[in-house]
């Protein structure tokens, strides 16, 4: 008893030491979680990040398709290091660009494409509209046309015009269209969305964005180029099964010196 009558009592001790070691207990808890937390999302962020920078190859990459198709003949288009880097950096998984020469009948037309897996809907904003303003031409028309290529296939595109006013008056066709996962799409919104812009965490290189373009200064030039051209670059991108058709191809030389897989169903 102490002298203001009040009576010793151990439980009065007892009680708050147990609640600090509860309290420590839990803040103890807390701060391993929040580490173990941490931890977790460093070790995904740097697996997405691995991901991310690993190109997803094509089965048959773009850079072996034939440089001779009829009587075209194609030599590589120097494309400027900076643009390659932005290129490699922020979309392209693969891609071609080439100028196509027909000797007999005097016409040249450049052919590019550009395949887009890791990040998809990379290639937004990278349309004739944008990049050949930004590279000195004005733009004239934008009108939807068609394709026929040999196999009779009709493949929908937008047919551009542009036009450099000086020192001498040029002007340019442009045909383009996009494939995603297999289907021809002519605008962006089909990979624009939320949807459309997750990476490809699953490395499927049938989950992809490509970009066709083929263009001329003479337009029958660029009709004639993408005739003769269509089947065999959508035989380089997997269809909507997956399939791609350019693995059968005899003249498509794979990397390992094979030539195709007939036995690929």
């Amino acid at each position: 008893m102490y002298s203001d009558g009040s009576t010793f009592s151990g439980r009065q001790s007892l009680a708050p030491a147990g609640a600090r070691q509860a309290n420590r207990a839990v803040w103890v808890l807390a701060i391993l979680l929040l580490i173990t937390a941490g931890v977790a999302y460093r070790a995904m962020a740097a697996r997405l990040r691995t991901i991310l920078d690993t190109p997803i190859e094509l089965p048959v990459p773009l850079r072996t398709v034939p440089t001779r198709i009829g009587g075209w003949v194609g030599q590589e288009l120097p494309v400027p290091p900076t643009v390659k880097v932005y290129m490699e950096t922020n979309f392209a998984d693969d891609f071609v660009s080439r100028r196509y020469v027909h000797e007999k009948q005097g016409l040249w037309a450049d052919v590019y494409v550009v395949y887009c897996s890791s990040r998809p809907a990379g290639i937004v904003g990278h349309r004739p509209r944008v990049c050949f303003p930004s590279h000195g031409w004005v733009w004239d028309q934008t009108v939807p046309s068609e394709i026929v290529s040999r196999s009779g296939r009709t493949i929908k595109c937008l047919l551009h015009r542009f036009h450099k006013p000086s020192p001498a008056y040029q002007q340019v066709v442009v045909l383009n269209f996009y494939v995603v996962n297999g289907q021809i799409t002519l605008t962006e919104r089909a990979f624009s969305s939320f949807l459309g812009r997750r990476p490809n965490i699953s490395g499927d290189p049938a989950r992809y964005v490509a970009q066709v373009q083929i263009s001329s200064v003479l337009e029958h030039s660029a009709w004639l180029a993408a005739a003769d051209f269509a089947d065999l670059i959508l035989a380089f991108l997997p269809d909507q099964q997956g399939n791609v058709g350019a693995i059968s191809l005899p003249e498509v030389h794979l990397p390992g010196g094979d030539t195709g897989h007939p036995e690929r169903p």
